[in-house]
C-alpha cells in the first residue's frame, strides 16, 4: 500500500521558522542576540530531529516537541517558536492519530490543549484574545486528530479490504482440494467405521455359531441397521447439512459413539468432559471414531479407555488400548488401508493441534491428541486495561505539572475581560461541537441538529462576553464543524437515491403495478421516519449559517438593512456549505464504487471457488453410487436373506470398493472440463468460503423443505442465496428455507446491502424468471417466494 511520503516536512517546517524568526526581524533591520539564537538552535534541532522521527515512537515525539517548544518561549521573542509550537505540535499529533489507536490519540490530544489552558492560566488570567487562541489551537489539534484518524481509518479499511480479497482468493483455491480431502476423509471415518463393525460382529458370530447360535440372528440385524446407517451417512456425506443446529451437543455424540462400540462387545472405559460445537469438536469425535476403529478391527476384546479433558490451554484426547486378547480372532485386521494415521493427524492439524501414536508399555496402544482449549483466540490482551490507566495516568502528570509554567513565565500584564470572558464561552462550544462531532455516524439527526444550536450560539457568545474581534470569526468558527460533518459524507442518502422503503414492486416498471398470481410486491411494514437526505441537510445548513451571520453582524450594528445583511451572508455561506457538501458527495461515492468494486470480486471469487469445489463434490459423489453404496446395498440384501457369510462378504467388498474409490479420489484431483451447476446442496460450500472470507453464516433448512425440488427452483434458490451472501457487508447472516403451501421461502437477514437496487434486480429477474416474488424489510431483511410447481420435468434428489 502506497503511503504519502512525508518525511521532508520537518525541514519544511524548520525552514518556514526561519523565515517567521529570525528571517523577518532581519528585514526589519532587527539582529537578534548572539543567546537568542543559541536557544533557537537548541529548541530546533531536536524538534526537528525528534519530528524526523516520529513515526517510529509518534507519543515521545509528541511530548518532546511541546515541551522543547514551551521552554523556548520563555526566553526567546514572540514570534520564535511560531511555526514549530503550532505546525510542528500539529503535525507530531497527526503521527499520533495515524499510527496508534483512537484512546491514545484522544488522551494526547486532550492532554496537550488542557495543558496549554493550564499554562495560560498560570501566567495570565484568561482573555478575550488569550482565551480565542487557546480556541484556535485546539480547533487546529482537533483537526490534526481527526484528519490522522480519517487517514488511519482509511488506510485500515484498504488494508482489510485487501486482505479479504486476498484470503478470498487464497481459500478459491483451497476450497476445491479441502472438500476432496472433507470427501476422502469422511468416506474412510463412515465406511471404515461401520462396516468394520459388521464384519468383526459377523466374525464373532460365525465362530460362537455352535454353542451361541442366537448371536448370528443379532448379527444379522445388526448388519442390516448398520448397511442402511452407512446408506443414511454416506447420503449426508454427499449433501451435507449447511449448519450443525441440528446436531447432537459434542458430549453426547461421543457418548453414543462409545455405546456403538460397547454393543459390538469392545469394552471401553470414557471420561468425557462438554465440549463447545466447533473445530475441537470435530477433531475430538473423529480421532476417538478411528482410534476406536482400529482397537476393533486389531485388537478386539482389549480394555480401552477414552479421555477427553476440555482445559483453559488446551484439550487432550486420549485413546489407550490394551494388549490383544491371547486367542482371540482379529476378524478385520487384514481391512485396513493404511490411512488411518494420516487422517488422525489431519484432523488434528486443522484444528489447530498435534497427534501422537505409538505402543504402550503393556503391548497396547495409544493415540494422543492436543487441541487448543477455551482460551484459545480470546481476543483479549493481558495488561490492555492497565496499559490505559497508565496512560491516563501520565497525560494527568504532564498535564498537572507545575516546572514548565514556572520555567517559561514571561511576566506581563494583560487587559482582563468583563467577567465571563468570550474566550472561555468559545472554549466550550468548540468543546460541545467536537463532542457531536463524534457521535455523527451513530446519530446523525441528533448530532446534525446540536450542530446547527450550536452554531446559533456564537453570536449569542460572543456578544455575552463583550467579544471585540472580527465581527465574522465566531460564526465562522461554528461553521466550521458544520463543514467537516458535510465533507465527512456520513450516514444520509442522496436524493433520488436507493432507499429501503421504497413503494414500487420490484422487478415491475416505474410507473406500472406487477401482474399475475405471484406478483412482485413490497411487504407491509410499519411507518418509519424518513431518512435524511443530502439536499435537504444542505438547505438546512445554509439556513442556519446566515441566521448566525446575520445575527452577528446586526448585533455588533450595522448600517446596512436588515435584508441586505441577509443577502450577503447567504452569498457568503452558500458557496462554502456547497463546497463541503460537495467534498462529502464525491466521497461517498467514491467509497460506494470501491466497495462496489471489492464486492464484485468476493462475489466472483466465491462464486468460483463453489463452483470448483461442487464438481469436486459431485465427481466423488458419481463414484461413490457404484462402489460403496451398491455393494452395501448387496451386503443389507443378504443380511435380510439370512445368509451372514456372504453378508460378511459384501462387507468385506464394500470396503475394499472404499480403498479402491479413496485411491481415485486422491490420483483424480483435475476437475471435470465443464462443472456441473451448484444447487441448494453446496449451500454448506456456500457458508464455508463466506466465513473464510471474513463474515459469519448461518443456513438453516427446515424440516418441511421437500426432499425433491423442480431443477429450475433449485438452481434459483442456490444463485439467489448466493447474490444476498456475497454483495457486500461484514455483519453476521442467516439465510433460512422453508417450505408451505406449495412455496418455497427464503428469508436472508443480516444483509442491507441486498436492498441496493443493483442486487435488487439481479433478485428481480431471478425471481420473475419463476413467476416468484420478492420483499424487502425490515432493514437488513429480503425474503424470495419461489412456486414449487412441476418445471420440465428435472427433479433431483436430496
Amino acid at each position: 500500500m502506497k503511503r504519502i511520503d512525508d518525511r521532508p516536512a520537518p525541514v519544511l517546517l524548520l525552514c518556514a521558522q526561519a523565515v517567521v524568526w529570525p528571517g523577518a526581524a532581519l528585514v526589519r533591520g532587527e539582529v537578534p542576540s548572539a543567546y537568542a539564537l543559541l536557544v533557537a538552535v537548541l529548541v530546533a534541532g531536536p524538534v526537528t530531529a525528534v519530528l524526523a522521527l516520529r513515526r517510529s515512537r509518534p507519543v515521545t515525539a509528541l511530548v518532546v516537541v511541546a515541551v522543547a517548544c514551551a521552554l523556548g518561549a520563555g526566553p526567546l521573542p514572540v514570534g520564535a517558536t511560531a511555526v514549530l509550537g503550532t505546525a510542528g505540535v500539529a503535525l507530531a499529533l497527526w503521527t499520533v492519530a495515524t499510527e496508534r489507536d483512537a484512546f491514545t490519540t484522544v488522551v494526547c490530544g486532550v492532554s496537550l490543549a488542557v495543558w496549554q489552558l493550564l499554562y495560560g492560566l498560570t501566567l495570565h488570567r484568561l482573555s478575550d484574545r488569550d482565551g480565542l487562541d487557546l480556541v484556535l489551537t485546539a480547533l487546529l489539534y482537533a483537526a490534526a486528530c481527526g484528519a490522522g484518524m480519517l487517514a488511519r481509518r482509511s488506510r485500515s479499511a484498504r488494508r482489510a479490504s485487501d486482505d479479504l480479497l486476498r484470503r478470498a482468493e487464497s481459500e478459491r483455491r483451497r476450497l476445491p482440494a479441502v472438500e476432496r480431502r472433507r470427501m476422502e476423509r469422511e468416506l474412510h471415518d463412515v465406511s471404515a467405521h461401520h462396516l468394520t463393525a459388521v464384519v468383526v460382529t459377523a466374525g464373532a458370530a460365525l465362530g460362537l455359531r455352535d454353542r451361541r447360535p442366537e448371536l448370528a440372528d443379532e448379527a444379522l440385524r445388526f448388519a442390516v441397521d448398520t448397511g442402511h446407517e452407512v446408506t443414511r451417512a454416506l447420503g449426508t456425506l454427499r449433501a451435507p447439512a449447511p449448519s450443525d443446529s441440528g446436531l447432537p451437543a459434542p458430549e453426547e455424540r461421543l457418548l453414543g459413539l462409545v455405546d456403538g462400540f460397547r454393543r459390538i462387545g469392545q469394552p471401553v472405559d470414557c471420561a468425557i468432559d462438554p465440549l463447545p460445537e466447533g473445530a475441537v469438536a470435530d477433531a475430538a469425535y473423529g480421532i476417538v471414531r478411528e482410534a476406536l476403529t482400529n482397537v476393533a478391527r486389531y485388537a478386539p476384546g482389549a480394555a480401552t479407555t477414552v479421555r477427553c479433558r476440555y482445559g483453559d490451554d488446551r484439550t487432550d484426547v486420549v485413546v489407550t488400548s490394551g494388549a490383544p486378547l491371547p486367542g482371540a480372532p482379529a476378524h478385520a485386521a487384514d481391512l485396513g488401508g493404511g490411512r488411518g494415521q494420516g487422517i488422525l493427524r489431519s484432523r488434528a492439524r486443522e484444528a489447530g493441534g498435534t497427534l501422537t501414536t505409538g505402543p504402550t508399555e503393556d503391548g497396547g496402544w495409544e493415540v494422543r491428541a492436543v487441541l487448543p482449549g477455551r482460551m484459545a483466540g480470546a481476543g483479549d490482551r493481558p495488561g490492555a486495561r492497565g496499559y490505559r490507566a497508565a496512560q491516563v495516568t501520565a497525560a494527568a502528570g504532564l498535564v498537572l505539572q507545575p516546572l514548565l509554567p514556572v520555567l517559561a513565565i514571561r511576566a506581563e500584564e494583560t487587559p482582563t475581560g468583563s467577567d465571563v470572558s468570550a474566550g472561555v464561552l468559545f472554549a466550550l462550544l468548540a468543546a460541545a461541537q467536537a463532542v457531536t462531532l463524534l457521535w455523527l455516524r451513530r446519530a446523525p439527526r441528533v448530532a446534525y441538529g446540536a450542530l446547527g444550536v450550536l452554531a446559533l450560539l456564537w453570536p449569542a457568545a460572543a456578544a455575552t462576553g463583550g467579544y471585540t474581534g472580527p465581527v465574522l470569526l465566531p460564526p465562522a468558527l461554528g461553521a466550521l464543524a458544520t463543514c467537516v460533518a458535510l465533507a465527512s459524507g456520513g450516514p444520509v442518502r442522496a436524493a433520488g437515491g436507493w432507499s429501503r422503503s421504497s413503494p414500487r414492486p420490484l422487478g415491475a416498471p416505474v410507473g406500472q403495478p406487477a401482474q399475475g398470481r405471484w406478483e412482485l410486491r413490497e411487504r407491509p411494514r410499519r411507518r418509519r421516519s424518513r431518512p435524511l437526505t443530502r439536499p435537504v441537510l444542505l438547505a438546512a445548513a445554509i439556513t442556519v449559517h446566515t441566521a448566525a451571520v446575520t445575527t452577528a453582524v446586526l448585533d455588533r450594528g450595522t448600517g446596512a438593512p436588515a435584508w441586505a445583511v441577509a443577502i450577503a451572508a447567504l452569498a457568503g455561506t452558500a458557496p462554502v456549505m456547497c463546497a463541503a457538501h460537495r467534498v462529502g458527495t464525491l466521497r461517498a461515492r467514491r467509497a460506494q464504487a470501491t466497495r462496489a468494486e471489492r464486492d464484485g470480486r468476493l462475489g466472483a471469487l466465491t462464486g468460483e471457488a463453489v463452483r470448483d469445489a461442487w464438481a469436486e463434490r459431485r465427481r466423488i459423489a458419481d463414484g461413490l453410487e457404484t462402489t460403496v453404496l451398491a455393494r452395501t446395498a448387496g451386503m443389507v440384501a443378504e443380511a435380510e436373506a439370512g445368509r451372514l457369510e456372504t453378508a460378511a462378504e459384501r462387507a468385506r467388498e464394500a470396503l475394499a470398493a472404499m480403498r479402491a474409490l479413496l485411491d481415485a479420489v486422491r490420483d483424480g484431483e483435475a476437475g471435470p472440463a465443464l462443472r456441473p451447476q451448484p444447487t441448494l446442496q453446496a449451500l454448506d460450500l456456500l457458508a464455508r468460503q463466506c466465513r473464510a472470507a471474513g463474515r459469519e453464516v448461518e443456513i438453516r433448512l427446515t424440516g418441511r423443505v421437500p426432499g425433491r425440488l423442480p431443477a429450475a427452483v433449485d438452481l434459483a434458490a442456490y444463485h439467489a442465496a448466493e447474490t444476498v451472501l456475497t454483495t457486500g457487508g461484514e455483519q453476521p447472516a442467516t439465510l433460512e428455507l422453508d417450505a408451505s403451501d406449495g412455496t418455497l421461502t427464503l428469508t436472508a437477514t443480516g444483509v442491507p446491502s441486498a436492498a441496493h437496487p443493483a442486487v435488487r434486480e439481479r433478485l428481480a429477474a431471478r425471481v420473475a424468471a419463476l413467476d416468484g416474488a420478492l420483499t424487502t424489510g425490515p432493514a437488513d431483511t429480503v425474503r424470495l417466494l419461489l412456486p414449487l410447481a412441476p418445471g420440465d420435468g428435472e427433479e433431483r434428489e436430496r
